[in-house]
């Protein structure tokens, strides 16, 4: 009030800021091995800068050590093959899919979108009781066994007594579990500028049923040619 009276400006309110959502960091895409030649692949194709090869995998993806599935997806994998050492841009969307020979094709959906969609595929919805709990009376978990003789084994209640860790033959450390949603983000197909063969997973968005699919087109259209490679 004695502010107002001075003449003075009133303070401006306080902003508050909301804090930003955690996001997750993906591996940057460093593409699978490719294969010595696109002969080494079941649909291949020869152009004058470069070769390519395909393999369609339906759901899958794999490391090597594990597969996974990417349920709403078609997984291709894709190599490129510059002619004679030259340069190659390598872009995702130089690629398209035609399923039945439809004119509406699909395109190669971005690998970070398939890793969150890998990521919250399987929520737990369950409502949280324990398996062993019951409807009716109110029963939750199993009834307490009673003790046979002094010192029965089986009539323990208390947690499991410890146990010395189990032996590493080998002796050296275990690799760490690969999870499902960085694989699909590192082994997409790398793209910018190549020097030299690069393959990798390509994903087209697709809920319909696999077993309606009776044609399957991979269609490539960049610069450096156009072509279209029949995968089933």
């Amino acid at each position: 009030m004695l502010a107002a009276q001075a003449g003075q400006s009133p303070a401006p309110p306080t902003q508050t800021t909301t804090p930003v959502p955690y996001a997750h960091t993906y591996l940057a895409r460093s593409g699978t091995t490719p294969k010595p030649s696109e002969q080494d692949y079941p649909a291949r194709a020869k152009l004058d800068k470069l070769s390519i090869g395909a393999e369609y995998l339906v759901h899958s993806f794999s490391s090597g050590r594990e597969m996974f599935i990417a349920k709403d997806y078609l997984v291709v994998e894709v190599a490129l093959y510059p002619a004679n050492g030259q340069s190659l841009l390598v872009n995702a969307g130089h690629f398209s899919l035609r399923v039945n020979g439809r004119k509406q094709e699909l395109t190669a959906q971005a690998p970070e979108v398939v890793a969150n969609s890998l990521r919250y595929q399987d929520q737990d919805t369950s409502t949280g009781l324990h398996p062993e709990a019951q409807l009716g009376p109110l029963v939750l978990g199993a009834p307490r066994p009673v003790e046979r003789f002094p010192g029965d084994p089986n009539a323990r209640t208390g947690p499991p007594p410890p146990q010395a860790p189990a032996d590493n033959p080998s002796g050296m450390d275990k690799e760490p579990p690969v999870k499902a949603e960085d694989l699909v983000v590192e082994a997409a197909l790398p793209e910018g500028e190549h020097h030299g063969p690069t393959s990798g997973f390509l994903y087209f968005p697709y809920r319909g049923k696999v077993r309606r699919i009776r044609s399957l087109e991979l269609v490539f259209s960049s610069p450096a040619g156009a072509t279209t490679l029949p995968l089933m």
